[in-house]
């Protein structure tokens, strides 16, 4: 996989680092199957970033989307197989987890985490027949918590260790498992997170606004301004395509300054004060 070709999955692809990708893909050469949910989606896909982007209709949160999908795949890549899968799709659900509906919880695992290993699972056999890679999109957050994002976080740091399982289950047929990890960056995903976060501390009961209220809209324009000052999409997309296009891959990939750093102190900083400094920075009481 030292030069660009065969066929490649991205999931998520109709905005921000997903599109990046399958836009930057297609143009080194491979053939991208771009997963969508929106028709509407995947016609825009096409006509923007050219023929070598096939969109795919894909909930991976539905099994018979999955399914429908697997075979649509089987079918174009034949023998050949899938040279690579990247998943990417993502949600972000946020607020005190004190008063954190269940459902949203479960969303937030079906989407990050259960969706993305039926994925998985289903594409296996195609990769086995190219030696194929997977690449996971995962965030700094799958090493690093932050409060009101707890859902979020806990699907990231699922994603990871699922990951790092898979890495090491599918070594011995040299089917590498890459994690990439970026800080901030600008993405449509922020944007709706901001928006279900408005419409969640609306709903909350009087007693949780006069305990958290304060706490979140300071979060809230904390992560707005973080979220503006973040790197672009395609900066994310070009460490996915060095992650393909290395003999041998990374285990992880941190993607931005912040990412790096945070990781480079993590091992050497006691819980307190990581609660400490993460509480300081986004100017919460302590």
């Amino acid at each position: 996989m030292n030069a660009p070709s065969g066929s490649v999955l991205v999931t998520g692809a109709s905005t921000g680092i997903g599109e990046a990708c399958a836009a930057l893909l297609a143009a080194q050469g491979y053939r991208v199957y771009a997963g969508v949910r929106k028709d509407a989606d995947g016609a825009r896909l096409r006509a923007a970033h050219g023929e070598r982007i096939e969109p795919l209709r894909l909930d991976i949160t539905d099994a018979e989307h999955i399914a429908a999908a697997a075979r649509t795949l089987s079918e174009r890549t034949g023998a050949a197989g899938l040279a690579a899968l990247v998943n990417n799709a993502g949600v972000a659900f946020s607020g005190p987890l004190e008063y954190l509906p269940l459902d949203d919880l479960r969303k937030q695992f079906e989407i990050n985490v259960f969706g993305h290993h039926a994925v998985t699972q289903a594409c296996l056999p195609m990769l086995r027949l190219a030696t194929g890679r997977i690449v996971n999109m995962s965030s700094i957050c799958g090493r690093l918590t932050m409060p009101f994002i707890g859902p979020y976080v806990a699907s990231k740091f699922a994603l990871e260790a699922l990951t790092d399982a898979l890495r090491m289950e599918l070594r011995p047929w040299k089917i590498r498992v890459v994690l990439v990890e970026p800080g901030s960056i600008r993405t449509p995903l922020w944007d709706k997170a901001d928006r279900d976060n408005r419409r969640f501390a609306d709903d909350l009961p009087e007693q949780a606004r006069d305990r958290y209220g304060p706490a979140i809209e300071r979060f809230r324009d904390r992560a707005v301004k973080v979220g503006k000052q973040g790197l672009t999409p395609e900066t994310v997309a070009r460490v996915v395509l060095r992650a393909l296009k290395a003999k041998r891959p990374k285990a992880r990939y941190l993607v931005g300054r912040d990412a790096k750093l945070g990781a480079a102190l993590l091992p050497w900083v006691p819980d307190g004060w990581k609660d400490y400094l993460t509480l300081s920075q986004i100017g919460l009481p302590r």
